[in-house]
């Protein structure tokens, strides 16, 4: 889940610069981009997967 919010925030990103939107200091491109490789760097580290500690049961 966490890996598709990062994309979409990668996507708003790109849009942002690609369209050259005047934006104010807080939604510049580069912010975005950096909270999208945040959210990012949790989806890779497990933050969100859905899996808890426990083991498998069998």
């Amino acid at each position: 889940m966490l890996g598709i919010a990062a994309a979409v925030l990668f996507f708003i990103a790109f849009l942002i610069n690609a369209a050259d939107i005047a934006t104010n200091d807080t939604f510049t491109s580069t912010n975005v981009m950096l909270i999208g490789l945040t959210v990012l760097a949790l989806h890779v580290s497990g933050v969100g997967t859905g899996w808890g500690s426990r083991g498998r049961r069998r």
